[in-house]
């Protein structure tokens, strides 16, 4: 579990709150595209601004909608170890079947206290956990020494790595026997070279067809068709982080039909010119729904 295509999908808003509707032709459109796996309510998803509530019920609907024919990862990191113990616990009662645990942010803590954050948070709960290291949010790079001496929990199995390193990827399979995810799509192909598993993937959700088609030629070691599929899908994955994310899938997807092109503040739609940026990627590409929701 946790290898191969899995997307840190959007929440869809309409008016202010989740969309349940557009969620599950989201869903749909996604695992037909061949998706394999679901990280709901991580920084894509606006965790930050969606309330307990909110995420619960979300977690809720997306186990329900997609009937077991993906694995469920629920975002339960956030800067205060207490409260991520609590949505963890959470996820775990909802019956998601792992946790995505950030490192915390703005506090900026040592490696000491790194260490300590995964080490309660993987010990409060059965639940499998990925740890997620993106220094571009969280201001605090989680290096590969760090997971080593984390890597011993039971039950934390893997690494999505956002570092933007290939360097620290490498390192991570060096120095721990935990899975290496990539966290950033334009890094799929180098990070599965160096023997990562996977992506958690912003640009599967857009174009799941084509990512799962990246990620298994990868996998089996077709480099030389990886990388022609890897070049095609360079504008989408350049286009997808113009603005800050997910304003720029949000408005993609809005253009496919699938969801309405609204965010939560402080997070604003897309300027105009990322928008016709964003609709020649969609257009070049022949991005389309994949599928229509179903009853």
């Amino acid at each position: 579990m946790f290898e191969g295509l899995s997307v840190a999908m959007v929440t869809p808003f309409r008016g202010g709150a989740v969309d349940r509707d557009a969620t599950a032709k989201l869903i749909d459109h996604m695992i037909d595209g061949g998706v394999q796996g679901l990280i709901v309510s991580g920084s894509t998803g606006e965790a930050a601004t969606t309330t307990i509530e909110e995420r619960r019920a979300l977690w809720q609907f997306v186990k329900e909608r997609a009937k077991g024919r993906v694995w469920l990862v629920a975002g339960t990191g956030s800067n205060n170890t207490a409260e991520t113990i609590m949505v963890t616990k959470m996820a775990e009662e909802v019956g998601m079947d792992g946790a995505l645990v950030v490192t915390p942010y703005y506090n900026k803590p040592t490696p000491k206290g790194q260490v300590a954050h995964f080490t309660a948070v993987a010990q409060s709960t059965k639940l499998p956990v990925i740890l997620y290291n993106v220094p571009g949010r969280t201001a605090t790079n989680t290096t590969p020494d760090i997971l080593a001496q984390v890597q011993h929990l039971p039950n934390v199995k893997a690494v999505k790595e956002a570092s933007g390193s290939v360097d620290q990827m490498s390192q991570v399979r060096a120095k721990t026997t935990l899975m290496l995810l990539s966290g950033d799509d334009a890094l799929t192909l180098p990070a599965i070279a160096v023997g990562g598993e996977g992506i958690i993937s912003v640009a599967g959700q857009a174009a799941p067809r084509e990512m799962r088609a990246l990620t298994d030629a990868a996998r089996a070691g077709r480099m030389p068709e990886a990388e022609a599929i890897h070049r095609k899908l360079q504008p989408l994955f350049k286009a997808l982080f113009v603005e800050s994310n997910p304003g720029p899938v949000k408005f993609l997807l809005s253009e496919l039909g699938l969801i309405a092109n609204e965010l939560r503040l402080p997070l604003v739609p897309v300027e105009p010119s990322t928008q016709a940026l964003v609709r020649e990627v969609i257009a070049s590409l022949g991005l389309t729904a994949v599928s229509a929701a179903r009853a």
